[in-house]
């Protein structure tokens, strides 16, 4: 288990690098932007990225609008 700050909020997730903690979410990748400590990641970064503790993600969401 990884101790990390998801949105400025502790949580304890079982993903071991960004791609998983993405499903273990249960979130479309398509919608989603990634920070990881402060740099933000591209979508083919997230497999290789590891989640470790104290970890800072923000993720935020893409809505179209009009």
């Amino acid at each position: 288990m990884v101790n990390l700050h998801l949105n400025g909020e502790p949580r304890e997730v079982a993903a071991g690098e960004v791609a998983a903690l993405v499903a273990e979410l249960h979130i479309d990748p398509r919608t989603v932007l990634i920070e990881h400590n402060g740099r933000a990641l591209h979508r083919r970064e997230w497999p290789e990225t590891p989640l470790a503790n104290g970890d800072q993600i923000e993720m935020l969401r893409v809505v179209a609008g009009g």
